[in-house]
């Protein structure tokens, strides 16, 4: 049986960095990773938008060139992941037979994408957009005739798939079951401007509607019945509905948790010397709260990432980055400093129809989050008045000329 001094488990972006920031604090013990794909760690936002608009090609999606990773000693077992943990014996399993012991283990497998429950959600051109492999396979698709597709979910994966689906002159239609999209991460002034955008470049968005089944030939998907009745034609389906975190084997294990893996605020979960980062862990938020809570971003993975790899070396210090997301749609440019959970107030600053706007969300005054729409002055500063807790003057905060960093 092979060993490790700190075993990793997830090759992507947490995974990565916490393997980086041991190395750049020093730790000079063994680190295996341990991917489920047989690529090294890449890049995930850009699948949805330039790769797949292939404005970028693989090769400049990697974190880190593959020579690296030999450089800097970290070993890499590709192409498996662990099907068993034995928290006791320090010991995994893995899918191709292995056992591999370690002295930390740091769990970052993410999520898997949430998959549709109804009949035909197995049938060929149905798609998720997680990995190079179901963005490969929906490209050559496309390259292949595909031209009339249906996204299921409004949430951000779904939006920019149709975004760039649109700007490459396929028919896309939009269907989300709640009322608007991004329902459940925004204000409802973003979830019109965003579904008068895609209206308004050609996607047939429709919202408040549900999915009764997946038709199909027996082999590929060839349509989606809706809840009325009606059966919209579809060539390639994508599904974009959330993730399910991949925890699994630790919950087996005997650790708590109930949505992913609980972690306190030093990323330990429950069992001895086993770590968990990224959207499989779920923390008591301070930006939300203390809310215990899963933050699915790229910033939270990474600086988690940080926090247990400097534990690991001696420094342990409590977690408290701050949350920062964003999105690229069409010349849109989202960004968003803070979590806006229980906001009771907006202030729009700058008018949508210019495209070019901020929504501030407060709760009893203070201000929790904002989304800057191609606003990246108000990102910037206004980041600043979620970590002082600022109450600005509504009348203030609403005029767009006045800047926020006046307003702390």
């Amino acid at each position: 049986m092979s060993k490790s001094d700190v075993v990793i488990v997830g090759a992507g972006h947490g995974g990565a960095q916490c393997a980086i920031a041991l190395r750049q604090n020093g730790f000079e013990g063994t680190i295996t990773v341990i991917g489920r794909e047989p690529e090294h760690p890449y890049e995930r936002p850009p699948l949805s938008k330039e790769y797949f608009a292939r404005e970028k090609t693989f090769d400049r999606l990697y974190i880190r060139p593959p020579t690296f990773w030999a450089e800097k000693e970290i070993t890499f077992k590709l192409g498996t992941e662990v099907t068993k943990v034995d928290a006791g014996a320090r010991e995994l399993t893995l899918s191709n037979g292995e056992t591999h012991g370690y002295g930390k283990l740091v769990w970052a497998t993410g999520g898997d994408p949430r998959r549709l429950s109804c009949s035909g959600a197995d049938l060929a051109g149905v798609h998720a957009v997680r990995t190079r492999e179901d963005c490969d396979t929906l490209m050559a698709e496309v390259d292949a005739g595909t031209k009339n597709v249906v996204v299921i979910g409004g949430g951000y994966i779904g939006l920019e798939a149709a975004a760039v689906l649109s700007k490459l002159g396929l028919k896309v239609t939009l269907l989300e079951a709640l009322p608007r999209v991004l329902a459940r991460v925004a204000g409802e002034p973003l979830s019109t401007f965003y579904q008068n955008e895609h209206r308004d470049h050609g996607v047939d968005l429709r919202t408040g509607v549900a999915v009764e089944c997946l038709e199909g030939d027996g082999h590929k998907v060839t349509g989606v019945k809706l809840a009325d009745g009606e059966v919209l034609a579809a060539e390639a389906v994508i599904v974009g509905i959330g993730i399910v975190p991949a925890v699994g084997p630790l919950i087996l294990a005997g650790a708590a948790g109930a949505n992913g893996v609980d972690v306190d605020e030093y990323c330990r979960t429950s069992l001895p010397d086993i770590y968990a980062i990224g959207d499989c862990a779920a923390f008591a938020c301070d930006f939300a709260g203390g809310t215990v809570m899963r933050v699915e971003s790229v910033q939270n993975a990474n600086d988690m990432g940080t926090c247990v790899a400097k534990a690991i070396c001696g420094d342990e210090k409590p977690y408290k980055a701050f949350p920062w997301f964003w999105s690229n749609q069409y010349d849109l440019k989202l960004q968003t400093a803070g979590i806006n959970l229980g906001f009771d107030q907006t202030v729009i600053r700058g008018n949508p129809e210019d495209r070019s706007f901020s929504v501030v969300y407060l709760k009893e005054g203070k201000v929790l989050a904002l989304d800057c729409v191609n606003m990246v002055k108000d990102y910037v500063q206004g980041r600043k008045l979620v970590e002082a807790g600022a109450r600005p003057d509504l009348a203030a905060l609403a005029d767009k000329d006045k800047p926020l960093k006046e307003l702390l």
